[in-house]
């Protein structure tokens, strides 16, 4: 049996799993997040690592691995760091065996990742620097309106009449709205606007990946907006020689998370069989 933690520290929240595999099975035993909010990610990792061993009932000794991915090498108790890309490309294996593909949704970028059968990237690509395909950029924009964030799929998806905007830039994107709203756009055909202009972006990285046919699988924090889940589907099909199925799952904010602890399992098993035994510590 092989206990393993994984802290995935992103830009917009800290999220911490526990693990237990044992024979190819593998427990989801904990979890925890917690939104940075101008706090130090370096505090809060701590804390959502004290909060996952607590509802695991389980002290830090026990544990065989802690791994680290995203901006989480600097945590101090890390056994070992996972890339991000790896990372969520072994999460969302485990969220959707099917899923051969991954996209990546998060507070500063989109990133396009096509995985083998056992997770292993094999290719990859992601956004330009541009904002305007973030979560953080779609944030500003809710803010802007007067919507909170757990409202902008459902709203999205109430749209009748989607309103164009501007997927070259996130200035830009942002004057198009301060327009639309002084036009009387519906925030809701404003939402779906941008939605189907960051899904165009994101459908295209996609594509430029050989995406094809595969099951493609959010994660990140966006994943969780429904809007944008339906803009993907909508903006895949315009897309020639791709017949690529996009979802999401409850838990898709925590692939990064759940990659690293799987991995870090992996390798702590492969120690054990060399013997070197290898504690966190």
């Amino acid at each position: 049996m092989t206990l393993a933690a994984g802290i995935d520290v992103g830009t917009g929240a800290v999220k911490a799993v526990i693990f237990r595999t044992e024979n190819g099975k593998e427990e989801w035993l904990s979890r925890a997040l917690f939104r940075i909010r101008q706090r130090d990610p370096m505090e809060l990792a701590r804390e959502a690592f004290d909060l996952t061993l607590k509802d695991a009932g389980l002290s830090e000794g026990d544990l065989d691995y802690v791994a680290t991915t995203g901006e989480g090498e600097a945590i101090p108790f890390h056994t070992g760091h996972f890339y991000s890309m790896t990372s969520h490309a072994r999460g969302a294996r485990f969220l959707d065996p099917e899923a051969k593909a991954v996209l990546d949704c998060g507070a500063l970028h989109g990133r396009a990742i096509v995985t083998d059968d056992r997770g292993k990237v094999e290719n990859y690509k992601m956004t330009s620097q541009c904002a305007s395909g973030s979560g953080q950029f779609l944030e500003n924009i809710a803010r802007y309106l007067g919507i909170a964030q757990d409202e902008i799929g459902r709203l999205s998806m109430e749209a009748d009449d989607p309103e164009d905007v501007s997927s070259i830039c996130a200035v830009l994107a942002e004057t198009d709205v301060i327009n639309m709203v002084s036009r009387g756009i519906t925030s809701q055909n404003i939402l779906k606007g941008i939605h189907l202009s960051m899904a165009s972006r994101l459908a295209r990285l996609l594509k430029s990946i050989g995406v094809g046919d595969k099951r493609v699988m959010m994660t990140g924090g966006l994943a969780q907006d429904t809007g944008l889940v339906a803009a993907m589907s909508e903006e895949l099909a315009k897309l020639k020689g791709v017949q690529a199925t996009v979802v999401s799952h409850p838990d898709s904010v925590y692939a990064g998370a759940i990659g690293a602890a799987l991995w870090g399992a992996f390798r702590a098993e492969k120690l054990a069989e060399s013997g070197h035994m290898l504690k966190a510590s």
